[in-house]
Formats: structure tokens, C-alpha cells, sequence
């Protein structure tokens, strides 16, 4: 009989502030995220703390009271990890150390610690460590960390250098070792793609834990990692697919997430590049999840950020299986229908009826409902892209004459 795995998690509070910019209602969003990130981290929440304020202090984040009462409920119940919301500031979190007696790490840190984890490959495992330097480089004070050792050697060390300099000094040399490192293999990946030769290219992009991988492992019949977890997959994934008689390249990407860090979109560009030079960008959406327009509204910012959001695309609504709605019962007349309310049918009529010049899928990539209408709305659209490209290659359609006189129409 085999014994169960025994996960330690580590024990930890969350905390997040309501201004005038973030309801409560968004705050808790943020925080439900935040507690399942720290989930995917190895850590399990104890505590949410929330505090009213018009803006973050600037010495400790919350006010002295909130960071009285969380560095209490901290030693009372042996946490071992606190984690903000929002970035802070290097001073906020050398202010928070020093009366905290724990680890204290914000969003961004947490995202970078969980990319650490996830980070199989070389060039992962690169564009990782980089962003962490980043990151880490304006908050080393107080921290003395050692990196690696020391330069030695005669006029190695500048006169007076104290020992956080020394360590600034390692980690800008670390960050100018990782950036050439990562130029040298930006030209390798370049060179892939320029040989994979002139076939129309589809990138998966979406929110992070939308299903891309496993809707990646049903169209593309490959083995790509899954799991319910944030960033299951960080490399990109290519794979060569045919649909009724045409192939093409499908490519599988980082999921975005809201509050990116900006550390890790300049770090990822290479990965980010498969959606750069993708011919058309399959936009999945976990439908079932309660903010999912707000993971629309996210993705198609850093899409606008690298320059990609004018891309035709086909938006994908996964997990209709798993779409929940509420229900008000008949004699009630008091609860107000609101979004949360309305069901498949109804969302359809909506906005996702007329979304210009994207096309809008339901499916559930897991049960593969209405797949065969998923893969033929793909092959139109990359067989569209194929033959604008290639007027005169005409052996892969049987009907291509008629698409001609359709377009001369």
C-alpha cells in the first residue's frame, strides 16, 4: 500500500489595502488570487488583513495600528511568511522587516519565486535568475547577501568598498552576464523560427490557468505539462499540427497574470516573441471563473504592450463545464439580477455576439465539447492566412478555385 504524500506548506498571512482606485470587492478578488499564487508557492494562507486607506503608506504599506496587529497575530500563531498585495517600495520593506519578525515578500517577489519553481529549462531557468537580480538589486540594502564569492586580486576591490556595495557590484555584473547570455540564445530561437520555414504560425495566449496546455494537448495530440496550479508552463511549446489537410505551427505561452511584473515581461521577451511573430493568437478564456472579463481586459493590455493586439484572433471560452451561474428563486423579488446571474445563452448574446473582427468559441477543452467546431473555425482561419500568403499554392485545397471567385466576388 503506498503512503500518502505529506506536503508541508508554509504557514503565511496575506494583506491588501482598499482605495479609492480598488474597491473591496476587487480587493478580495486580488486577494483570492494572491492566496492561490501563494498555494502554488507551497504556502498556505492563515489570515487575510485588509485596511481603508486613500493611498499605501509609504513607510509600511498599512498604518502602524494594521502593522501592529499583524506583527502579533505573526508570533501568536508562528507564521513564517507575510505577503503584500502590491509591490512595495525597497524602504517599505525594510521598514516592514524590522518590526515583522518573518520573511516578508510582495506579489511581484512571490511570482518570481514561483517562476523559480517552474523553470525546467536553461533558458528558463535564465530568464528567471535575471529578473530576480533585477528585482533584488535596489533592495539589497540590509540584506548582506553573498551571491558568489568576492572578486580578489590587486585593484579588484575599490578603496573604502563597503560590503553592500560589493554586493551591488556582483549582482550588476550578474545582470550584465545573464542579458549576454540571453542575446546568445534570443539569436539561436531566432533561428529556429526562421527555419521552420513559411508555415502559418498560431500562438495560445491567455490567463494563466485558462487551460491553454491542455487545449494545446487536445488539438495538438501532444504531452505538454498540466496542472490546476498558476504557470504550470513556462517554455514555449511549438508543435506542428494538421487539420484536415493543412499543417501548421501551434505554439504554447507563458500565461500573463494580473500586476505582471515588469521584470518578467522584459526578461520573457523571447518567449513573448512566438506571440510577436504568431500569424494568429488563440485568446482562451476560463469562462467559469467569476472575473474573467478582467483576465480579458489583462491579457489584451501586455498585448498592446508588445505590440500584438492588432492580431487577428479567435477568442476560445473554455470550461463551459465547469460555468456556474446563481440562481434567484421565483417569490424573490427583492435580490437584483446582476451578471453573476445570467447563464451561457445569455452571456452570448452579449458583448461575445459582436466582437468585431474576432470570432468567439465555447468549448471545454477537457470533455472536447463542440471541438469539431473549435478545429474547423482554426483551419478557416489559418487556411485564410495560407492562402493570402501563398496565392498560387494550391495542392493543399480542394475548393480553392472556388475561395478565389469568392474573393473576386
Amino acid at each position: 500500500m503506498l503512503e500518502k504524500e505529506v506536503i508541508n506548506f508554509e504557514k503565511t498571512a496575506i494583506v491588501g489595502i482598499v482605495t479609492q482606485n480598488q474597491s473591496e470587492e476587487k480587493l478580495n478578488e486580488y486577494l483570492d488570487e494572491l492566496e492561490f499564487l501563494t498555494f502554488t508557492a507551497g504556502g498556505q494562507v492563515i489570515k487575510r488583513f485588509s485596511q481603508k486607506m486613500e493611498c499605501p503608506n509609504p513607510k509600511t504599506f498599512v498604518g502602524t495600528g494594521k502593522i501592529d496587529e499583524i506583527n502579533l497575530f505573526v508570533k501568536e500563531n508562528a507564521i513564517s511568511t507575510v505577503i503584500f498585495d502590491d509591490e512595495l517600495t525597497p524602504s517599505q520593506q525594510k521598514n516592514i522587516s524590522r518590526i515583522i519578525d518573518c520573511k516578508i515578500l510582495d506579489r511581484t517577489n512571490l511570482i518570481l519565486d514561483i517562476f523559480a519553481q517552474r523553470a525546467e529549462t536553461s533558458y528558463a531557468r535564465t530568464q528567471v535568475e535575471l529578473a530576480q537580480c533585477q528585482y533584488l538589486l535596489p533592495r539589497l540594502s540590509g540584506l548582506w547577501t553573498h551571491l558568489e564569492r568576492q572578486k580578489g586580486g590587486i585593484g579588484m576591490r575599490g578603496p573604502g568598498e563597503t560590503e553592500i556595495e560589493t554586493d551591488r557590484r556582483i549582482v550588476r555584473d550578474r545582470i550584465s552576464l545573464l542579458k549576454e547570455k540571453i542575446k546568445t540564445i534570443d539569436k539561436q530561437m531566432s533561428i529556429q523560427r526562421s527555419n521552420r520555414g513559411a508555415m502559418v504560425r498560431v500562438a495560445l495566449v491567455g490567463y494563466t490557468n485558462v487551460g491553454k496546455s491542455t487545449l494545446m494537448n487536445a488539438i495538438g495530440k501532444s504531452e505538454v505539462f498540466v496542472e490546476n496550479k498558476l504557470f504550470a508552463t513556462l517554455d514555449t511549446t511549438v508543435r506542428k499540427v494538421v487539420i484536415k489537410n493543412l499543417p501548421f505551427l501551434l505554439s504554447d505561452t507563458v500565461g500573463f497574470i494580473r500586476k505582471l511584473p515588469t521584470q518578467l515581461v522584459d526578461s520573457f521577451k523571447s518567449t513573448l516573441d512566438e506571440v510577436r511573430e504568431a500569424d494568429l493568437l488563440l485568446h482562451v478564456v476560463d469562462i467559469s471563473h467569476p472575473d474573467f472579463e478582467d483576465h480579458i481586459e489583462s491579457v489584451n493590455q501586455i498585448l498592446q504592450e508588445i505590440k500584438s493586439n492588432d492580431k487577428p484572433t479567435i477568442m476560445v471560452f473554455n470550461k463551459i463545464d465547469a460555468y456556474k451561474h446563481l440562481t434567484i428563486d421565483e417569490d424573490d423579488l427583492i435580490t437584483e439580477r446582476t451578471r453573476k446571474h445570467w447563464t451561457l445563452d445569455e452571456w452570448k448574446q452579449t458583448w461575445m455576439s459582436n466582437v468585431g473582427h474576432d470570432k468567439a468559441l465555447f468549448i471545454s477543452a477537457t470533455r472536447k465539447e463542440n471541438f469539431e467546431e473549435f478545429r474547423e473555425m482554426v483551419y478557416e482561419a489559418v487556411r485564410q492566412i495560407h492562402i493570402t500568403r501563398f496565392p498560387y499554392n494550391n495542392f493543399l485545397y480542394p475548393d480553392y478555385k472556388d475561395a478565389i471567385e469568392k474573393e473576386e466576388e
